[in-house]
């Protein structure tokens, strides 16, 4: 399976917890961290929820 680098570009506060929880699991904490994650439904819900704090490369269209 193929992996996507989510990096965070955005500041997580005045999130929602919801939201911040998804940061957290998704491995980032800061602003300008980058992690791969696997590429599978449940990472692209995740991302969606947070698409606003985040830049996703690697993805297929």
């Amino acid at each position: 399976m193929s992996a996507i680098r989510v990096t965070q570009v955005r500041s997580s506060n005045g999130s929602q917890a919801a939201q911040l929880a998804t940061l957290r699991s998704l491995g980032l904490r800061r602003i300008g961290q980058t992690v791969e994650v696997a590429d599978n439904p449940p990472a692209r819900g995740m991302l969606h929820s947070v698409r606003h704090l985040v830049r996703v490369e690697g993805e297929k269209s």
